[in-house]
């Protein structure tokens, strides 16, 4: 397909009314860095849209780029003609003719007169549109509603925009117009998706891993990292904060409280996080909690995980099923590094029959029973690592085993 330029629509944000400028700021300066590696691409601005005129750069490749940036609803790849009848019939017959089309392909013709003293009607238009393409393709067959081309003709003053595809973009909040969160990030399957959920709303993220040297292995941590870096396509980079947790988490293990061992977890967790999001300025914690799905994510046990901070505990994936986290996961690209073999902290120590409703007196004496947990916490904030984490970071030999692992069917 040849086209001359991108036409990118913004979402929701443009109802904020005052703070509409401050939202198309943000979004605007996360196409400019999106764009920086092709030079020939430049922005024009108009109220409610961004055009990006191609100057030979690839449309494809931008595309792809631009489909990860938050706040643009959809994108529509655009040819440009001289605004006069003849050259918009010629680019059209012509346009329509790079799809391929079949004796069921069917379509309709949107123009729009913008520019009022073109000589021609809306409605005249679509007709002196529509005849020629009809008489060179007589395959194609006219449906007003829902067809498979509309064929959009906007007339403007200098020239005359043609366009029929429109690519679904990122939508939401352009990012960090919300503020910054912490997102608990594990090897699973939502915790990801809640971080990209997060980020569509407009909150900066950064990630906080809890990792169990040396009951948990060095794949386990570069998978995390990995699922960091797949995030971070969305961003340009994401900071992770990767924790020591063995000592707190086997200071759990032999108090005779087995069946509430992943609740004492997480609580220690939510206190860690809440430490790292003061330092880093985060006002919120997001997790990928869904509820029911796991002992610790019954309505019980997330009120008596959850009182463990006073920061909000965002869940983005609360109410959604499995089923539908995974094709999300699919659609971000982070199901096939979620779902490789490698424990994390998450899964040890795990007993048989964990409490699915705790009862905050009793964990609230066991913890104050506990006298080195408070410097265990701090220890495992003193000794967390930091790392920034881009879309061209090596992360160690994850790309060999993402080739050896299989997927299995039965995760579907």
């Amino acid at each position: 397909m040849t086209y001359d330029m991108l036409l990118l629509r913004f979402g929701e944000f443009t109802l904020k009314g005052k703070n509409r400028n401050r939202f198309e700021k943000s979004v605007l300066n996360h196409i400019r860095n999106v764009l920086k590696p092709y030079p020939g691409a430049k922005i024009l601005k108009e109220y409610g849209r961004l055009y990006i005129e191609l100057n030979g750069e690839p449309p494809e490749i931008l595309i792809h780029a631009l489909k990860k940036v938050f706040g643009l609803v959809s994108i529509s790849p655009v040819r440009v003609c001289p605004s006069e009848l003849d050259p918009i019939i010629a680019t059209a017959v012509e346009f329509v003719g790079q799809k391929e089309l079949t004796d069921t392909t069917t379509f309709k013709v949107n123009a729009r007169r913008v520019w009022k003293q073109f000589p021609h009607s809306s409605q005249e238009m679509n007709h002196l549109v529509g005849s020629p393409l009809l008489r060179t393709y007589p395959q194609l067959k006219v449906k007003v509603k829902k067809p498979d081309i509309e064929l959009r003709v906007e007339i403007r003053e200098n020239e005359t925009y043609l366009y029929y595809e429109v690519i679904p973009g990122a939508g939401g909040y352009p990012l960090g117009t919300n503020g910054k969160a912490m997102l608990l990030l594990s090897g699973g399957i939502d915790s990801p998706v809640a971080g990209w959920s997060a980020m569509r709303r407009g909150l900066e993220i950064e990630c906080v891993h809890f990792y169990s040297f040396p009951y948990t292995s060095q794949l386990a941590k570069e998978k995390v990292m990995e699922l960091t870096r797949l995030l971070s396509g969305y961003t340009g980079k994401i900071k992770l904060h990767l924790v020591p947790f063995t000592d707190v988490q086997t200071s759990f293990v032999g108090i005779g409280q087995d069946n509430l061992i992943i609740t004492f977890m997480r609580r220690a967790m939510l206190r860690i996080a809440s430490s790292l999001a003061k330092r880093e300025g985060a006002l919120a914690i997001v997790t990928g909690d869904s509820l029911g799905q796991v002992a610790s994510q019954t309505l019980p046990s997330m009120n008596v995980i959850g009182r463990a901070t006073e920061l909000p505990l965002l869940r983005p994936l609360v109410m959604m099923d499995k089923n539908d986290i995974i094709n999300i996961a699919m659609d971000i690209g982070t199901f096939e590094t979620s779902i490789l073999p490698y424990e994390d902290c998450c899964t040890l120590f795990v007993p048989k029959s964990p409490t699915t409703n705790p009862n905050l007196n009793i964990i609230e004496k066991v913890e104050a029973s506990l006298t080195r947990l408070p410097a265990l916490l701090q220890a495992a904030v003193e000794g967390t690592e930091t790392v920034i984490i881009t879309p061209d970071s090596k992360i160690g030999t994850m790309a060999e085993k993402n080739e050896e692992f299989t997927v299995n069917e039965d995760w579907f």
